[in-house]
């Protein structure tokens, strides 16, 4: 997990997806921490091009996240589809 991000946000953002804070492992609540992290990281590389390593890890953090949807999307198609609704991903 990111250290950067507090443990207060995390369990914020598990709770607001996931249904509760505790439950770290859910599907939905883990791509809404990748959207997060993707957003932060897109705005830390617009204000400092020149970062490659974090330019690397939004790469990663995007293909997780794209891993992650294809899940959704195979097991839970009416939750895939209210989740990139909710977070505002398109697909």
């Amino acid at each position: 997990m990111a250290v950067y991000l507090p443990k207060e946000k995390i369990a914020e953002i598990f709770a607001e997806h996931a249904g509760s804070a505790t439950n770290t492992g859910s599907t939905e609540g883990q791509i809404a921490l990748f959207t997060y992290r993707i957003q932060e990281l897109s705005n830390h590389l617009q204000r400092h091009r020149k970062d490659h390593g974090s330019r690397k890890a939004l790469l990663s953090l995007v293909g997780q996240r794209r891993r992650h949807l294809a899940y959704l999307q195979r097991k839970d198609l009416e939750g895939y589809r209210a989740l990139i609704a909710k977070l505002g991903i398109r697909k």
